[in-house]
């Protein structure tokens, strides 16, 4: 480490310690499967000392089954608990519509209907957004009773980052200027332009999602997974070992 922070050629995991991150999944349980069978291939051909799986969270929305993917994520967890799940914008906006139902917010205009759909809530009438305050009420009400306790707990536990050797994890990004610690959870989850736009090390590599790119992209001071899986059918992640850094990508069908 120099005095202006990591590069990501010269940033290393902790040794004896595999580590991969996993990107915006966004309802796709079919990806998220396949890139857990394909992680556990690798431990089971090349077993190392000590593994993590990070998920960056935005694990609903958008695509079809976000419901099959908070049960595999809870049951993985309850599994090992070398699974870790960060918190993404559009997991805290479930939340938030749980608790009140906004129909301006990011739940109702930007996937939220696709999460509703795969606890069999439908909430559109017609082929629009319900338009009146009392609909909107009633699809919040059997939503409400279609989550399962289990999931909103899993929800609500959510971590907002972690860190390992020279690696910070996050959905969105960090404030450049803010020590790590001291990171906002807003920040964590939505920032964009702020931190993208950084053109200097960070104390740590960042490895992040939330932000869409064709290709995983993979830069100096930071690592962003975000393939927009739940369209493309490609769901991303970076690898580490000790200094060894790649990535992985497993595909499905686009929507």
């Amino acid at each position: 480490m120099t005095e202006t922070g990591i590069h990501y050629l010269d940033a290393s995991g902790p040794e004896g310690m595999r580590l991969y991150a996993i990107g915006d999944v966004h309802g796709r349980h079919d990806l998220l499967a396949a890139m857990h069978r394909r992680i556990e291939s690798e431990l089971e051909y090349a077993p190392g000392a000590d593994w993590r799986i990070i998920h960056l969270g935005d694990y609903v929305d958008r695509g079809p089954d976000s419901r099959s993917v908070l049960d595999f994520l809870i049951e993985a967890q309850k599994r090992d608990p070398r699974n870790i799940m960060l918190a993404g914008n559009h997991d805290i906006g479930m939340l938030e519509f749980l608790a009140d139902a906004e129909p301006d917010g990011l739940f109702m205009n930007y996937g939220g209907v696709q999460t509703a759909q795969s606890y069999g809530v439908d909430l559109l009438r017609d082929g629009h957004w319900f338009g009146k305050a009392e609909a909107i009420a009633r699809g919040h009400m059997a939503l409400v009773k279609a989550v399962p306790r289990s999931h909103v707990d899993f929800l609500q536990s959510l971590a907002f980052s972690v860190s390992f050797g020279d690696f910070f994890f996050c959905h969105a990004g960090i404030r450049p200027g803010v020590p790590l610690d001291r990171q906002s959870q807003q920040d964590l989850i939505w920032i964009r332009d702020a931190f993208h736009d950084h053109p200097g090390l960070f104390p740590k590599v960042i490895v992040h999602g939330h932000t869409p790119v064709p290709v995983a992209e993979v830069k100096a001071n930071r690592v962003n997974v975000d393939t927009l899986a739940w369209k493309s059918g490609t769901l991303s992640a970076l690898a580490i070992d000790g200094g060894d850094k790649r990535i992985i990508a497993v595909q499905g069908k686009a929507s």
